[in-house]
């Protein structure tokens, strides 16, 4: 126990949060980098923020022990505001879902030219074999490829700030004409972890209930937190010193890897693929765990119906679905946000009352 399981939280939190979006650079472009220099400030603001909201979540799930985000929301927020976060909780999982499907699509055409459905279906079909694994497997194997993910990423910022051929005043004014469906950066920020908190939740608050040590587990959330943060700040900066090559791409870091080298863009495009994964997995295996319980044949069931239909709705495109749909989500994740900031109080007031 001790700093192994902080550090398997951590990861799979992070392989939570970085989905298709994240990974890619898509969601870091919209957020962040249209904002120039600015957005920089507005990515340390999200980093707080994943941090609070890391701890907090995995903390709850292990104090209260959930089995899905349900019972959690019901005892975070009474009824009826339970009822709303509840029903932003689903529509998130499997909105975000759906992006994500989109996204393994893209991915697979970008990289090797593949029509965009062979990528779509690949996903489908993966999320229902592993779905149909328990749940200490599904955290395994969405925590283990989260190093390779963060060890890409440091190596593609390297290169971009040392390849970095125009001045910051120039990038910053290109970078700025980048559209963005947010008003300015500090809105972006908050938005932006507001927007993956409603995202991480439901997963987050499952794993903390399944540890034993509510210290240990808000720990591998602060810790997953500073990760998130971390990895968003690096991106962006390496997304800002390439903006003139990479404005216009689904996937911004998958070009500048295939810049570096098509061999990297290769691996990178399998990682990616692996991110779009673990977030796809963790939205529909929470999305069906919601609704009916785990590990039983009519999960497997459910588990497929929704895939199919979550096929089906996919075919929007990934750029257009992340511009308009994560934004929205954004503002009403702000409710989860708030409600995070009070329960551990009302948690301590209620233990130390029954006690």
């Amino acid at each position: 126990m001790g700093m192994k399981e902080i550090i398997k939280i951590a990861f799979a939190y992070i392989g939570i949060i970085v989905g298709a979006g994240l990974a890619s650079g898509q969601e870091i472009l919209q957020y962040y980098t249209s904002f120039g220099v600015l957005g920089t400030i507005g990515a340390i603001v999200a980093t707080v923020l994943y941090m609070y909201t890391g701890w907090s979540l995995v903390w709850i799930g292990s104090r209260l022990k959930t089995i899905s985000h349900k019972e959690a929301v019901y005892q975070m927020s009474g009824r009826v505001l339970g009822t709303v976060i509840d029903f932003i909780m689903i529509f998130t999982l499997f909105g975000v879902g759906v992006v994500m499907l989109a996204g393994a699509g893209s991915n697979l055409e970008q990289q090797f030219g593949l029509p965009n459905v062979t990528g779509v279906i690949i996903m489908s079909l993966l999320i229902i074999f592993v779905g149909m694994l328990n749940l200490d497997n599904v955290v395994r194997v969405i925590g283990s490829i989260t190093p390779f993910l963060l060890l890409f990423v440091v190596l593609i910022s390297v290169y971009s700030f040392i390849t970095m051929d125009s001045s910051f005043a120039e990038l910053d004014s290109y970078a700025k004409e980048q559209p963005s469906s947010l008003p300015n950066w500090l809105i972006a920020g908050i938005n932006h972890a507001s927007f993956n908190t409603a995202v991480g939740a439901s997963m987050a608050l499952v794993m903390g209930g399944a540890s034993k040590s509510p210290k240990k587990a808000a720990l591998g959330g602060l810790l997953g937190g500073l990760g998130i943060g971390v990895m968003i700040l690096i991106s962006h900066l390496a997304i800002f010193s390439k903006i003139e090559d990479v404005a216009h791409a689904d996937l911004p870091m998958l070009t500048i890897v295939n810049e570096i080298s098509p061999i990297l863009g290769v691996i990178m495009a399998i990682v990616l693929f692996g991110m779009i994964f673990n977030t796809a997995m963790s939205m529909f295996y929470s999305f069906a765990a919601r609704f009916v319980k785990r590990g039983t044949k009519k999960f497997n069931i459910f588990l497929i119906v929704t895939m199919i239909v979550a096929f089906v709705l996919s075919f929007v495109g990934f750029t257009d679905l992340v511009a308009w749909f994560y934004p929205l989500i954004g503002y009403l994740g702000l409710v989860l946000i708030i409600v995070l900031i009070i329960t551990p109080f009302r948690i301590k007031k209620l233990q130390e009352h029954n006690d």
